[in-house]
């Protein structure tokens, strides 16, 4: 079993440089000199065991997890990731655990060019706490107080995948049902390996009024743009991006409404005024991302959900509360 130093020793070799880095790992801290005009965007992330993934879940699918979560909330800021510095706390340094853990987190931050230049190794139960740092053209960051009333409100990719595939788990499936073992293992992935849209968010910079990550529910997160901008938001619910994993389940609409409404997307929805849809056609394709209009923005508060027939469905889920 390895020290802590010498952990420390052989993941300061594993990690690849960085543009702005002038001390990474194996100092009291990091030195980072961001690039002319632009300012940081810095966002903490807290993965705990049990909470956040499941104590079962593959350590290669945690670090990557751990990378995602963060990469996200920069994303939705429109920023470019440039550095993040890892807290890692386990309880023990085994080898079998924390080299593919340290794999799958490298893999993403390699992906996005974001350099691991600090952080902590402590003993304990379970927990990753990760802050990434990126960089935005000053002035340009995006934020969750600039939507207007007629704002169109649009997510990216689909809805539900995640929040489907912790509720499929423990459920048995007919051994010669071989599609819906292939839903369920597409459903598994996105809960697993969700998707930052990095490239989505800084491609909305200028464009986009307000934007968010979807991580706790699409009702939570849209509702902290409706408060911080004082708007009200209607969404309908047959507008709802759905996967082609989680189409054919055989799910009664209402319960996957509130799957589509459960968190851990990891999507972006941002509102726009009308007048500029017409540039996500282009922005879709150059992101290999689909873009769906879900709903519209007005005066008042909260978030509305439509039925088919226009009526009112209430409450929406809540979303995910630490300490509800």
């Amino acid at each position: 079993m390895p020290t802590e130093f010498a952990f420390i020793d052989a993941l300061k070799a594993r990690v690849r440089g960085g543009e702005g880095v002038r001390q990474g790992i194996g100092d009291d801290g990091a030195v980072l000199a961001p690039p002319a005009g632009e300012e940081l965007v810095v966002s903490t992330d807290t993965l705990v065991a049990g909470v956040h993934f499941p104590q079962d879940a593959h350590p290669a699918d945690v670090g990557y997890k751990a990378a995602a979560v963060n990469l996200s909330d920069l994303a939705a800021m429109g920023a470019t990731p440039r550095w993040c510095t890892l807290a890692l706390t386990v309880p023990s340094l085994d080898p079998g655990y924390v080299e593919p853990l340290v794999a799958g987190l490298l893999a993403l931050l390699d992906a996005h060019a974001t350099a691991l230049v600090g952080g902590d190794t402590t003993r304990g139960p379970l927990a990753l706490t990760l802050t990434a740092i990126g960089s935005v053209p000053a002035g340009q960051a995006l934020r969750r107080n600039g939507a207007r009333p007629g704002d169109a409100v649009y997510v990216s990719g689909t809805l539900g995948d995640a929040a489907a595939a912790l509720a499929l788990r423990g459920t048995r499936l007919d051994p010669q049902d071989g599609e819906a073992k292939l839903a369920r293992t597409r459903l598994a992935q996105r809960l697993a390996r969700p998707t930052p849209r990095v490239a989505l968010g800084q491609a909305l910079r200028g464009l986009a009024h307000a934007c968010i990550d979807v991580s706790d529910g699409l009702a939570a997160d849209l509702g902290h743009i409706c408060r911080q901008s004082g708007v009200a938001a209607v969404i309908e619910a047959d507008a709802l991006p759905v996967s082609r994993a989680l189409a054919p389940l055989e799910i009664d609409p209402a319960r996957r409404l509130r799957l589509q409404l459960g968190g851990d997307d990891y999507e972006l929805c941002f509102a726009l005024a009308p007048e500029d849809e017409a540039q996500l056609a282009e922005i879709a394709h150059a992101c290999h991302v689909p873009l769906t209009r879900i709903g519209s923005l007005g005066p008042g508060e909260g978030v509305h959900v439509l039925d088919h027939a226009g009526r009112v469905i209430a409450p929406p889920v809540a979303g995910y509360e630490h300490f509800g």
